[in-house]
């Protein structure tokens, strides 16, 4: 009872973002789904005709709907960057096979004697097509439209992770924190969303269905004909106006966004979260700029991209990471040399601005629990390489094809582990205490390992760069907007190590909104 009560009192408390991010839902579903009908159908149509084009039609169908959805998400980014394309993309992708499979099976199942009859009377294939036979097959074609937009409320809420917006921005938030209340605040409401459009499908459904195949009508008389025509009139311009309305919110939410708008985006975990909302606050505080926030992007690459396509403007990255993950350098240099190369590197082939780091250094650490510590007397990870093949490790899945990650560490290391699981965020760390697991990635700064009272191995070979945080932003971006680099600037060697882990470990632990911990920053040292 007392969970029930926490998980509502937060969603009260977060009842205008939730709406928010209900509104985005339902513009990317109602869209994605329009679409895939606008497509689906006059495809269905077609191979019900064309006979030939049946099984490659179907057939490619079936091909998409069998890729899992993060793969094919992560396929489009380069193409179609982040945000509502590429979510929109995949979702009219998956939604299409049951819309073209049941307008073609319901056409199909037209009795031959009706289409005899109508041709007979002198209708041509087009009036047999648009007066008889889709009239006819509407039940099951909407069926298969029911289908495609309850399953598309559940896969819009995969797409938070490349910045599409929607509810899964509270599941995924919730599962990176292990808030499970943050998770019900956003799977409640999509759930009732997947059961409301289902119920509107229904009655969609219903109403377009030909009166004499309804089956809540047992008698038919002019009077009651026309009670039901005039029922039809309203829903269809009830329907209409909640499609303007729609459409109309659309274009509002596209249009709030001007030249002025500098996107700050961020990865999907609490770090970077957090120097998201410290540098969209400073933007907001010391320029006329607008800012629009990009957050929970997903791994490195995805953000990069995002960056280099102008979908993102600034974000902090991490000096190890552009060094050995996006440059894809392997050797070993001093943190001055690092920075040098990465900073000419980016400056000369990708038009990115490197500023000043901001004091910490967020580097890799291997964890494990303080009675695996004990039994085998573990301080160094080259104490770890000796007892490796008795252990588990759960690393996060960037961690799993890194150089740096455990690529290089088993290499350098010389160790072999008993299984790797790859487990990604916060989880891990659930693994880990359960015993799921017995080694996992950290970063240093990583407020839970405080909280778990875990033990931070030594880089004894030091096999791990340094990993400053760095702001990283398009040049163009600031000849065009002079006033930023002073703001980027502010905040230079401001945090240390410490600092940045008592700022995760209030959102982490102490469940604290990132936005109110970093104004509260802000204030304390006195920048806004």
């Amino acid at each position: 009872m007392n969970f029930i009560r926490t998980t509502m009192q937060d969603m009260l408390q977060n009842s205008t973002e939730i709406i928010k991010l209900l509104i985005e839902h339902c513009q990317l579903t109602l869209l994605a789904v329009l679409l895939a009908v606008l497509i689906g159908v006059p495809v269905g149509i077609i191979i019900s005709y064309l006979k030939k084009l049946r099984s490659p039609v179907l057939g490619s169908a079936n091909i998409v709907q069998a890729i899992p959805s993060l793969a094919l998400l992560g396929f489009m980014i380069p193409f179609l960057g982040i945000g509502a394309s590429p979510a929109i993309f995949m979702v009219v992708l998956y939604s299409l096979l049951p819309i073209i499979k049941n307008t073609a099976t319901g056409l199909d199942n037209i009795s031959n004697d009706l289409v005899e009859a109508a041709a007979g009377i002198g209708m041509t294939s087009r009036q047999i097509l648009f007066k008889v036979k889709l009239p006819l097959a509407l039940p099951v074609i909407m069926a298969g439209v029911r289908i495609s937009a309850v399953t598309a409320v559940g896969l819009v809420t995969i797409t938070a992770f490349i910045g599409a917006g929607g509810l899964g921005y509270l599941v995924y938030s919730g599962i990176r924190t292990v808030n499970n209340a943050k998770i019900l605040a956003g799977a409640i409401p999509a759930c009732l969303l997947a059961l409301g459009i289902d119920f509107l499908a229904a009655r969609i459904e219903r109403f377009v269905s030909p009166i004499p195949l309804r089956k809540d009508i047992q008698s038919l008389d002019n009077e009651r004909i026309k009670q039901i025509r005039r029922k039809h009139r309203i829903a269809l311009a009830f329907s209409l106006l909640l499609l303007a309305g729609f459409i109309g919110t659309i274009i509002l939410t596209k249009t709030q966004k001007t030249d002025e708008t500098i996107v700050v985006g961020a990865k999907d975990y609490t770090e970077q979260n957090l120097l998201g909302q410290l540098y969209a606050k400073l933007i907001e505080a010391k320029t006329d700029l607008q800012v629009s926030r990009q957050f929970n992007l997903g791994g490195t690459q995805i953000i990069f991209g995002a960056l280099k396509n102008n979908k993102v403007h600034l974000y902090i990255e991490y000096l190890g990471t552009a060094y050995n993950s996006i440059l894809e350098q392997s050797q070993y240099l001093t943190k001055d040399e690092t920075y040098s190369f990465v900073k000419k590197e980016f400056s000369e082939k990708h038009g990115l601005t490197m500023f000043p780091a901001l004091g910490f250094n967020n580097t890799y650490v291997l964890a494990v629990r303080p009675d695996t510590a004990e039994r085998y007397n573990l301080r160094t990870i080259s104490d770890l390489a000796k007892v490796s093949g008795a252990l588990i490790i759960s690393p996060t899945l960037e961690f799993m094809n890194r150089f740096d990650g455990i690529q290089g560490l088993t290499t350098r290391y010389n160790m072999k582990f008993k299984d790797i699981i790859p487990v990604e965020g916060i989880p891990r760390y659930t693994a880990l205490i359960n015993r799921q697991s017995d080694v996992i990635d950290a970063f240093s700064t990583d407020g839970l390992l405080k909280e778990f009272d875990l033990v931070v191995l030594e880089d004894d070979l030091q096999h791990f760069p340094p990993y400053d945080a760095t702001p990283l932003v398009k040049t163009e971006l600031l000849a065009a907007f002079p006033e930023l680099p002073p703001v980027i600037e502010l905040l230079a060697e401001q945090i240390d190590d410490e600092t940045m882990r008592e700022l995760n470990y209030q959102v982490d632990v102490l469940k604290k909104n990132p936005e109110d911990v970093a104004e509260a920053f802000l204030v304390r040292k006195g920048f806004i």
